[in-house]
């Protein structure tokens, strides 16, 4: 659902693309702003997914507050003058619509609106799981790259973390600590165990009693105030 702002100085067609945005299921009204400068101020503290705004506003008209933006939402511009529909492509506004504006127009622009943030958003969404495939730690001098998903688990050692990975590779050793690096790693992979300990999800063989068996034959102890959390996880994919 993408949240909404109208802005208009006439309260007629602000009312109107006010009830078109309540009335369609994938826009949500945020707020219906009389000014362009009402509507900056307000966007400091709420943010918006999209604004239809009028160009022909005293004071601040739409395209220049489009321009002033530092964080620009999608924008579709509303306005009785034709005339204006260039300059609105120009500040890389995704429709232009004219006044009095049907409710069948007003949808078409907001379904390509909603096309553009459902990929703007999956695109943001890709560049995040990409960041997680990953990290960077500094050992020996060196910063080496880590694929996350070759760990079996971390170790702490006081005001260090040593990392075990598959494959016999040789553990690393870098400063560090297990909250830093459970805050980093992907929670749908990773889980802290123990105090001590943080395993990767996706490389245990065997749970005995309390404790996991990795990839390898390795054994990391539960403790005990992490053993409810671990057992709601093994609960949800328990099949028998």
């Amino acid at each position: 659902m993408m949240h909404c702002i109208a802005i208009d100085d006439e309260p007629l067609a602000l009312k109107q693309i006010a009830a078109y945005i309540q009335r369609t299921p994938f826009l949500k009204l945020a707020a219906s702003c009389r000014s362009a400068t009402e509507a900056m101020a307000l966007l400091k503290d709420e943010p918006a997914d999209l604004l239809f705004v009028d160009i022909n506003m005293p004071d601040l008209n739409g395209l220049d507050f489009v321009r002033a933006l530092t964080v620009k939402p999608l924008v579709i511009f509303t306005t009785a003058y034709s005339e204006y529909a260039l300059e609105g492509y120009k500040v890389d506004a995704t429709d232009y619509l004219l006044k009095p504006v049907s409710y069948a127009d007003f949808l078409r622009a907001s379904e390509k609106a909603y096309a553009q943030f459902r990929l703007i958003r999956a695109a943001a969404e890709h560049v995040d799981d990409m960041a997680q495939n990953h990290l960077f730690v500094r050992s020996d001098y060196r910063t080496l790259r880590i694929d996350t998903g070759d760990i079996l688990y971390i170790e702490s050692m006081s005001e260090y973390v040593r990392i075990y990975m598959a494959g016999g590779v040789k553990p690393v050793t870098t400063l560090g600590s297990l909250k830093a690096y459970a805050e980093k790693l992907p929670v749908a992979s990773f889980m802290r165990v123990h105090r001590s300990y943080i395993v990767n999800l996706n490389r245990i063989t065997a749970v005995e009693r309390r404790s996991i068996i990795l990839d390898g034959g390795c054994s990391i102890p539960i403790g005990e105030m992490y053993e409810e959390n671990f057992k709601n996880y093994l609960a949800s994919r328990l099949l028998s």
